[in-house]
């Protein structure tokens, strides 16, 4: 006997149909995104686990990119201090030479040019703030000077318009270090030295013209262990700064090799494994037509058409 009453064959049909293009289109985006799913909700009870692996691996980018800024700022500050021990040596092979020859020509004009090169140096901005200036990064932390201005300061700390204020910054979750130099710490000792000088031309043994005198020679000679301090004091400073640079390549390698593991964490909770993906997209295809094929055939053996004898 013919069957007739298809009601609940078709409502079953349809409901395979619908199910199995639910089933396609999951599997379709899958494929085309990569992803398991397109928000946390889809990722059901790892939905925690993947809010907290995030935002670790954020964190550890902040870290990370602080750093990149960091290390641009301290390879800037090498540079800088360089420069600094480099006029330092400068300022004191000239008196030594002056002292060796016995003659001053061009002394004072050369150490006039070593002292602007240290007043550039010390009032270097980068990315918008002066490295040498402490707390008070909009202002430069040295006024133009001549060796006369060095004279007629009542202090050469007077002639620093840095504050003290150390700056900080946090290499990680837990490591903070002090990377910034002070233009007063770096800059007093050798304008001490040049200061000395100065005095010795204006003084009562003065002027340094034509040939030193006994006198002269013997305070020039004097004042060469001032030199040496102050190239001594910059050299300390471009190996502790060297040292800093090192320290944060070295925290840089471990942050890239935590963050590369958190991707491949990140990887295995979200990432589709995308063979299974495609034989889930084919299997629900082919699912669909076959319920679609089921479908079309109920059309015929419906109840109007088996009363209409066709």
């Amino acid at each position: 006997m013919d069957r007739i009453s298809t009601r609940n064959t078709y409502q079953s049909s349809l409901l395979n149909i619908m199910s199995g293009l639910k089933r396609q289109n999951t599997a379709e985006q899958e494929v085309a995104t990569g992803k398991i799913a397109d928000n946390l909700k889809g990722y059901g009870a790892d939905a925690d686990a993947l809010t907290a692996t995030r935002s670790l691996w954020a964190r550890v980018d902040t870290h990370i990119n602080n750093g990149k800024m960091l290390a641009s700022t301290l390879e800037v500050q090498d540079q800088v201090l360089g420069q600094l021990a480099d006029a330092a040596l400068k300022a004191r092979g000239a008196v030594a030479e002056a002292v060796a020859t016995g003659g001053t020509e061009g002394l004072l004009t050369a150490l006039q040019g070593f002292l602007s090169q240290a007043v550039d140096s010390l009032n270097t901005e980068y990315q918008g703030r002066h490295l040498f200036a402490g707390g008070r990064s909009d202002t430069e932390p040295v006024a133009a000077l001549t060796l006369a201005d060095l004279s007629a300061a009542p202090t050469i700390a007077s002639l620093f318009a840095n504050d003290q204020l150390e700056l900080t910054s946090r290499l990680d979750d837990k490591l903070s270090v002090s990377t910034n130099f002070l233009a007063s710490d770096l800059g007093e000792p050798l304008f001490t030295a040049l200061k000395a000088v100065q005095d010795l031309n204006a003084g009562p043994l003065g002027p340094l013209t034509g040939n030193l005198t006994t006198a002269q020679s013997t305070a020039l000679q004097g004042m060469l262990a001032s030199f040496d301090s102050a190239w001594n004091g910059l050299n300390e400073a471009v190996a502790e700064n060297g040292g800093l640079q090192n320290r944060v390549e070295a925290i840089q390698t471990g942050l890239a090799d935590r963050q590369t593991a958190l991707t491949s964490v990140l990887g295995d909770m979200t990432d589709v494994d995308m063979a299974a993906a495609l034989s889930r997209a084919q299997l629900a295809q082919t699912a669909v037509q076959a319920s679609a094929q089921v479908f079309a055939s109920l059309q015929g053996s419906s109840l109007l058409v088996a009363l209409s004898g066709r």
